[in-house]
């Protein structure tokens, strides 16, 4: 309790903090405005995570803070942009495991060192996978699709060719000894989503957040989540431990990140703040109703970065084991 009271006691004292004054003089953040880059297109999660925390980090800062959209590649081309930006606090990255952890996993080179080449903040949310079938299909439960790829081909759709989904469809077909589970790979979850519901493909893993409406509404059937426990939006879909297959378990984390080299006191600014953002009324409705929710506590600087290392570590095994490779 004593150490909660000091973390929220420091946190405020941060968010009404003046202005530094860096070592060199330069005052921050009073040069111009604070971009954070979203490394996805519009409409997505992290375009739709960044523009929910811009407004809240700018009234912190007092600084306007403007989100910034760099897609491209996985993610990895604004990633990149933020890597090679100067270490003076006017550039942030939501970063997202799916290129921090995956792209890191499956593709031989990038153009960045994904843990060493960043100044890594803190986790803001993280996103369950799901694997979802039409509301008709004869799929009633995770057993009832599984006993039929045992027995002829069963497609799922992924974003692509690496992805988080991917890799769990390729670790499920392993653990399920499914040889008839088929990847079908898609640019993106949206087109995959369209080819489910056309019945072009009979299931599709996916990040819950996009999916939460239709799978409210009835329209999905979810099979399985691979969060550790049931989620309290969702309690009557189990999750994949429960069903037998405990390596399943993973989540899309998105975190605060800047170039590496960030000065010290903005980086304990930045730090201090997110607590107290995660934990805003208005943030917090809004997490609930994407069913991305952030951890308690949030693990921040060193515990972000120990967490990312071992995604790497784990995930990176499996894209091996699997000779998942993204030319």
């Amino acid at each position: 309790m004593l150490h909660r009271r000091h973390l929220l006691a420091t946190s405020a004292a941060a968010l009404c903090a003046p202005n530094l004054a860096l070592a060199q003089g330069t005052p921050w953040p009073r040069r111009g405005s604070i971009r954070l880059v979203a490394q996805f297109p519009p409409g997505g999660l992290v375009d739709t995570i960044s523009r929910l925390m811009a407004p809240f980090i700018s009234q912190a800062l007092g600084q306007t803070v403007v989100v910034e959209n760099r897609a491209g590649f996985g993610g990895v081309i604004g990633t990149d942009f933020v890597a090679k930006q100067p270490a003076d606090g006017y550039t942030f990255l939501v970063s997202h495991a799916s290129v921090q952890v995956f792209s890191t996993a499956t593709m031989p080179t990038l153009p960045f060192d994904p843990v060493a080449d960043f100044t890594h903040i803190g986790m803001l949310v993280e996103a369950a996978n799901v694997l979802m079938v039409k509301a008709d299909s004869p799929f009633r439960t995770l057993d009832d699709y599984i006993a039929a790829a045992k027995v002829r081909p069963v497609r799922y759709g992924s974003s692509g060719i690496g992805s988080a989904p991917h890799l769990l469809g390729a670790m499920m077909s392993s653990e399920a000894k499914v040889p008839n589970l088929e990847h079908v790979p898609y640019r993106g979850s949206a087109p995959a989503m369209q080819d489910l519901m056309a019945n072009t493909i009979e299931s599709m893993f996916d990040p819950i957040t996009t999916n939460v409406g239709p799978m409210r509404d009835g329209t999905l059937r979810c099979l399985g989540v691979s969060s550790p426990q049931r989620l309290a939006a969702f309690p009557n879909v189990p999750t994949f431990a429960e069903q037998g297959f405990p390596k399943l378990t993973s989540a899309q984390w998105l975190g605060l990140s800047g170039p590496k080299n960030l000065p010290a006191p903005i980086v304990e600014r930045m730090t201090a703040l997110i607590p107290p953002l995660l934990q805003r009324p208005e943030l917090v409705a809004r997490f609930e109703d994407l069913v991305t929710l952030p951890r308690n506590p949030p693990p921040l600087g060193a515990d972000f970065v120990r967490l990312m290392q071992a995604d790497i570590a784990a995930w990176t095994a499996v894209a091996r084991q699997f000779n998942i490779v993204v030319a």
